[in-house]
């Protein structure tokens, strides 16, 4: 009888798609609550920004990371080959090093913008994130931080690159470039792109920390996340 009455609280809440996904999983996953299931996925969020954009804002956190190195824009890809070229390489070396700088820089001040984010996760938010696709939790936390993110980050990387000169290391290597023969000139707005590759790195990065909880058993460190992600398994 009780299983009765809890199969018809849950199909008030959710579709029928989803009710016979949740309702399969009932005997597993037994007293499991709404407030729990929403509470699983700010863990699993909070999860993966302590484990994985922590990692992004040391030293060499970017720049050691293949997943998310920032690399050149495709304006200036042709000005590194050509530095390289005419024997620059040390100074195409510098200017790449110090856009990843800047992003580990800006990265140390996104955690308490993810925390007031992953707070606002309720039960409806969190039964499509559960439902969802392997990263839907990081598309969730994208669409409620991007904005707010970008915001804090750019000036941070527009100080940094101050801080380390890199100002002045870009306006040698452009002018530089921009002094060659048969070359046509370029004025890419360095703070922007780097800004916003340093989020695409942070969301990567808490999507791969999603993908290991949903997939793996193992990562689920507590019994509460292994209650939760047992309903979409």
């Amino acid at each position: 009888m009780k299983r009765i009455l809890l199969i018809l609280a849950v199909f008030q809440l959710v579709g029928c798609t989803e009710l016979q996904q949740v309702v399969n999983q009932l005997p597993q996953t037994t007293g499991i609550g709404n407030a729990e299931i929403a509470q699983g996925l700010r863990d699993a969020l909070n999860l993966g920004i302590e484990k994985q954009v922590n990692k992004l804002a040391i030293k060499d956190g970017f720049f050691r990371n293949e997943l998310v190195k920032i690399l050149l824009p495709d304006e200036l890809k042709k000005v590194d080959k050509t530095l390289r070229d005419v024997g620059l390489g040390n100074l195409a070396d510098e200017g790449l090093r110090i856009l990843n700088r800047a992003a580990e820089d800006a990265v140390k001040e996104a955690t308490p913008i993810f925390v007031d984010a992953v707070k606002g996760i309720n039960f409806g938010d969190a039964k499509q994130i559960l439902l969802g696709n392997d990263n839907a939790a990081t598309v969730y936390l994208e669409q409620n931080t991007k904005t707010k993110l970008y915001d804090k980050f750019n000036p941070i990387i527009k100080n940094s690159f101050k801080k380390v000169g890199a100002d002045q290391i870009w306006n040698k290597i452009i002018t530089r470039y921009n002094k060659l023969p048969l070359t046509t000139d370029v004025n890419p707005d360095l703070t922007d792109y780097t800004t916003q590759e340093a989020l695409d790195g942070v969301y990567t990065m808490i999507a791969i920390e999603e993908k290991e909880i949903r997939t793996k058993i193992g990562s689920r460190t507590t019994e509460l996340l292994k209650k939760v992600f047992a309903l979409q398994d």
